[in-house]
């Protein structure tokens, strides 16, 4: 978890930061911060700049209303995120103070020249392309907002052709929209989560390479690297191949210890396994192996079942049993096994002992996730079994279920 408060703080880096806030303070009032000379105007004035994406010139507060990322920067307005802020350009800057406020003077100079103000509104493409290279979804264990990032996707020229054309600089400014959109979820300060999770999905990234688009991705590197600084607290890279995992060995080299400690590598076979140790099953998409469908509306807050938890042993069987209590209801339940590699069956047993079981879906193998339904018009149990007895080692299953009285049996959704 990302330090956000002074009282995490070591003692050396708690003076850094009040140093920090002390020059900032100065700066800000002597209209020092962002401008391009060092001339000394009179606090409060009110200067126009040229905005090169919008046309014109638009007034520019050079005094107490400048902020960063919705935090306003004057650290004696006392914004319950100014310390927050600052601590990610501390930490970006191993706790230097003029390299801090530096790199801080220059990104706001980039945001004012960019046109940040304005990015959130511009249209960068048809919608339905874009999530494909990138969306945000769920949140992990912490409470931050996940970024996934489709890098195989990406290097297929026909979906970058239909979402950017040949407009690379509009591809360079969708990243950082896609950015801003992130710390549009993030609050800084007062146990606020002031990060996000990176998840790049390398998949069928061994593509040719688009020539245009490494030249974009390398300006857009640079742009995170020095305007966003500590604004990732993990970046997990899934799906990683073994010449990758090489690479990332060599250039482990160069990099220091506390930027090596974000990053996490799994192989096609260890995605599942990894990322629900940082997600919540009911968070991880299904394609992943988790539980999480687009526009789920069975489990939806607050009628969804909570995801329960039960363990098989290795050469073993375990069933787990869903209660149902009275006549014309319909369940829905999901099921994951950590690992897959076991048998799997479902079956409805009565509570009358004259009536007849019903085989609700056969034994196979199981190799996805399950999503099932089915209408009871009498009282019973749902008995779903998991035979582990073909491996030695324990499996961890998590499931949840809902029930729901329905008056006209629904269309059964087969795994």
């Amino acid at each position: 978890m990302e330090t956000e408060t002074p009282e995490e703080l070591r003692s050396s880096e708690n003076r850094a930061l009040q140093e920090l806030k002390t020059r900032l303070e100065e700066a800000i009032l002597g209209d020092r911060l962002i401008s391009h000379h060092d001339d000394h105007p009179s606090p409060g004035r009110r200067t126009h700049v040229m905005n090169p994406w919008f046309g014109g010139s638009c007034p520019v507060n050079r005094s107490a209303d400048i902020s960063l990322w919705g935090v306003p920067l004057l650290p004696s307005k006392h914004h319950e995120g100014t310390d927050a802020v600052l601590l990610k350009f501390l930490k970006a800057r191993e706790f230097k103070v003029c390299e801090a406020l530096e790199m801080l003077r220059r990104t706001l100079r980039w945001r004012r020249e960019f046109g940040i103000d304005g990015i959130l509104e511009e249209a960068m493409g048809p919608r339905e392309e874009l999530e494909r290279l990138a969306y945000m979804d769920g949140v992990d264990r912490e409470g931050h907002p996940l970024c996934y990032n489709m890098y195989g996707v990406m290097r297929d020229r026909c979906v970058l052709m239909n979402a950017f054309g040949t407009e690379w600089e509009r591809f360079l400014r969708w990243r950082v929209q896609f950015m801003e959109m992130g710390i549009r979820k993030l609050r800084f300060g007062c146990g606020g989560v002031g990060s996000v999770v990176q998840i790049i999905d390398l998949k069928n990234s061994a593509f040719p390479v688009v020539s245009e688009l490494e030249a974009a991705t390398k300006k857009v590197l640079v742009i995170l690297q020095d305007n966003y600084p500590e604004l990732v607290t993990r970046s997990i890279f899934i799906n990683v191949s073994f010449r990758y995992y090489v690479y990332h060995a060599l250039l482990s080299r160069l990099l220091s210890q506390r930027t090596r400690s974000k990053f996490v590598l799994a192989r096609p076979s260890k995605v599942q396994e990894t990322l629900l140790k940082f997600i919540a099953p009911e968070n991880v998409p299904v394609r992943y192996g988790g539980l999480r469908r687009k526009d789920d509306d069975e489990f939806s807050e607050p009628e969804g079942g909570s995801v329960l938890k039960v363990t098989v042993r290795g050469m073993a069987v375990e069933t787990i049993e869903i209660p149902i209590v009275k006549a014309g209801v319909t369940a829905v339940w999901d099921l994951i096994v950590v690992g897959w590699d076991v048998n799997y069956k479902e079956e409805f047993t009565p509570d009358d002992e004259c009536s007849y079981s019903i085989l609700i879906q056969k034994e196979k193998k199981l190799e996805d996730s399950v999503r099932n339904s089915f209408h009871f018009s009498e009282p019973g149990k749902i008995i779903l079994t998991i035979d582990n007895r073909s491996s030695f080692k324990k499996k961890t299953i998590f499931y949840r279920y809902t029930i729901r009285a329905t008056k006209i049996p629904p269309f059964v959704v087969d795994i």
